[in-house]
């Protein structure tokens, strides 16, 4: 059974004491965990708010981790694959006949999956909409009527609008809406109770304020002062976008990567079949042959999920396999899960992640290095 190098696994401890005395990180929480099951060996340091005295951060402390949301709503999407009532090769436009413009009539939800759309990565109005705190709606409206910047399959280009769509995919194709489907098909059966897509109105309870748990999030200077929008704000916790929404816990998330590791099982629960697991996380970007071949060998893609790019500064370490997976937030958050090592990490922090991603890759590396 995997384990851990005691003298190692001390080195990894020492990092991310280290981040936090320094004052890198406001925040850290670093969890791990294998098919076998999760070790007990969770960190979890730092502030519960970004002027608290230290050591104050609580031991269910949830996290904001931004566009880690997006594999768990491909996965969301995944899952209406598995059971037939989606293919990946239909039209968007047939799903939402709202978008009927022509240089979008070819997009798919493949491509939505794999950034191959041509959509933007934020829409040109993006902070007025949040200054007006507008509902999904209006976001949704505003996707649909986008420029796309190529042609759908034409190119790879990071795109958080893509899952504006595959949010609204997952409510045309159920009745249910993106947060509820999640929750009853992923989130209740695996016993992730501090997770949610968007804070829900009984999190906000006077009696037992569960929003006490969302642990402070240090803002980029383009949010600074803007307290009725920003990631602190009550509007975008309680908003759940599709593309960075989603609030967890360190343990949930290690619930979530045992499960992809045992390809969809937990225990006697059958959460994915292992064939959608598979096709999710492997390197998708082979099946266009009019993406570059950089694109398609370094920056590669599953479906939500990216093939860790260890020579991009976003890298989620440097010493994991050519088989890893994972994704990553702004708001300094990374997942990443090694099917041949057999394990996965959760590291999270308070601090966005174009400040801290150097200092977490340092410490996915020290993570890897203590397997033993």
């Amino acid at each position: 059974m995997l384990g851990l190098d005691p003298r190692r696994w001390d080195r990894v401890v020492e990092l991310a004491t280290q981040l936090v005395d320094d004052g890198m990180v406001p925040a850290l929480a670093v969890d791990f965990v294998t098919a076998d099951g999760r070790l007990e060996c969770p960190l979890l340091l730092g502030r519960q708010r970004l002027n608290d005295s230290p050591s104050t951060i609580r031991d269910d402390a949830i996290f904001l981790v931004a566009s880690l949301t997006k594999p768990f709503v491909a996965m969301a999407v995944m899952k209406l694959v598995e059971q037939g009532r989606l293919s990946l090769n239909e039209r968007v436009r047939d799903l939402i006949p709202e978008m009927d413009d022509a240089p979008k009539r070819s997009l798919t939800v493949r491509h939505l999956l794999t950034h191959t759309s041509g959509l933007p990565d934020m829409l040109p109005n993006n902070r007025q909409l949040r200054e007006q705190q507008a509902p999904f709606e209006r976001f949704l409206q505003n996707t649909l009527a986008v420029t796309l910047d190529f042609p759908p399959g034409r190119g790879m280009q990071y795109q958080s609008m893509g899952f504006v769509l595959l949010s609204e995919i997952v409510f045309r194709v159920t009745g249910s809406r993106c947060r509820e489907f999640l929750s009853e098909e992923i989130f209740e059966p695996l016993g992730m109770s501090g997770t949610s897509l968007g804070a829900p109105d009984a999190w906000f309870d006077d009696a037992n304020p569960v929003v006490d748990r969302i642990a402070e999030v240090v803002v980029p200077p383009d949010q600074e002062g803007e307290t009725e929008w920003n990631w602190n704000s009550r509007y975008w916790r309680q908003f759940g976008a599709p593309w960075g929404g989603l609030l967890t816990t360190p343990r949930d998330l290690a619930t979530f990567a045992g499960m992809m590791l045992n390809e969809g099982l937990a225990g006697e629960l059958d959460v994915f079949a292992p064939a959608t697991v598979g096709a999710a996380t492997r390197n998708q970007l082979n099946q266009f042959r009019d993406v570059p071949e950089a694109d398609r060998r370094a920056r590669g893609w599953g479906f939500g999920w990216r093939i860790n790019w260890s020579a991009h500064v976003a890298s989620c370490g440097d010493l994991l396999s050519e088989a890893a997976y994972g994704h990553w937030g702004a708001t300094g958050t990374m997942l990443w899960i090694d099917p041949e090592r057999n394990a996965a990490a959760v590291i999270l922090s308070t601090q966005p992640f174009e400040q801290s991603g150097s200092h977490l890759a340092r410490l996915s590396n020290a993570i890897v290095a203590a397997m033993t």
